[in-house]
This record gives C-alpha cells, sequence and structure tokens, in this order.
C-alpha cells in the first residue's frame, strides 16, 4: 500500500478504535511527508460512495505527514457532511490522499481541465474548492459551480477569482 494512504489508514483506525492520535516511525515516511509543507485532502469512500473528504489548500503543519494524519482524523470525524466513521466500518473503507500543488490565479476558466486541474474560487474571505478529477464532474462549469456552492458564493456574484491547483494522488 501506498505509504501516503497508509499514514491516513493508520491513523483512522488509532483514532476510531482508540481515541489517540497516530504518530508514525521514521520508517514509515518518505522524505517528502517529513520535510515537505503542502495542503493535503483525504477521502474516504465506503463501498464506492463518499465517507468523508477533508483537507487543507495551504498547509497548516510543519510538515505533509502531520497535515496528512490531523485531515485523516478530521475526515474520519468532523466532516458535517455525514457521521463519524464507526469501529464496524474500518475494514469496507477506500482512503485516497491528494497533495495539492501551489495554486495559480488564472484569467478564464478555458484555463482549467477538469480532469487534470482542481479548481478554487473566490469572493471576499469565501473560498471553495474542488479537487480534478472526480467522478460525476465532467465539465468546468459544473467543477466551479460546485466550488462556489461549497464557497457559499451566489452564481449572479461579480468579481470572483479563479485559482488552478494540480495534485499528486495517492490511492
Amino acid at each position: 500500500m501506498d505509504k501516503y494512504v497508509q499514514l491516513a489508514k493508520n491513523t483512522i483506525e488509532k483514532y476510531i478504535k482508540e481515541s489517540e492520535i497516530y504518530s508514525p516511525s521514521e520508517d514509515e515516511l518518505t522524505d517528502e511527508m517529513s520535510s515537505k509543507r503542502a495542503g493535503a485532502f483525504v477521502s474516504i469512500h465506503k463501498k464506492g460512495d463518499l465517507r468523508g473528504c477533508i483537507g487543507t489548500i495551504a498547509p497548516t503543519k510543519d510538515c505533509l505527514a502531520k497535515e496528512i494524519v490531523s485531515n485523516a482524523i478530521a475526515a474520519s470525524t468532523r466532516d458535517p457532511r455525514f457521521s463519524a466513521i464507526t469501529e464496524d466500518e474500518l475494514e469496507d473503507l477506500e482512503i485516497n490522499v491528494d497533495v495539492l500543488g501551489e495554486p495559480e490565479a488564472i484569467d478564464s476558466p478555458d484555463m482549467l481541465d477538469v480532469k487534470r486541474y482542481g479548481v478554487i474560487v473566490e469572493k471576499g474571505y469565501r473560498r471553495g474548492l474542488l479537487l480534478p478529477d472526480l467522478e460525476g464532474v465532467d465539465t468546468v462549469e459544473y467543477q466551479i459551480a460546485i466550488a462556489m456552492q461549497k464557497a457559499g458564493i451566489g452564481f449572479d456574484e461579480k468579481g470572483i477569482k479563479l485559482y488552478r491547483f494540480e495534485v499528486v494522488r495517492h490511492e
């Protein structure tokens, strides 16, 4: 199993079973995980259906491993769309980790590609993000609309800023 996914899985299991935060050993981490800072999303699916997804647009921790641990706990217990994951569900979970690249301001939706780029929409302090290459998201317009909805930005509002970013997806 990919080390990023293994870290998220071990974190979720430890937290759900023992209410304790997982502390990986150095040999469980890649150099990138212990030294790089980046935003990351942890997505959890159960039998193909989304069960939790929480992440950070920009780094909030001093290394990627801590970012993944924090977001794995949040995705499994604090995603407001779902109840907390239970111990009975652990064996049925599929987990992936997306490590975000640096967001890049863009002038037009024409600079997006739903398979390659995630999108961030911003209006004042409101900001919404949608990861790239998601099932059912086949057009740039739909990708932007979902991100706007997540940010609470109305479709008739003007002055919306767009950003794109790439991810490295670990499955």
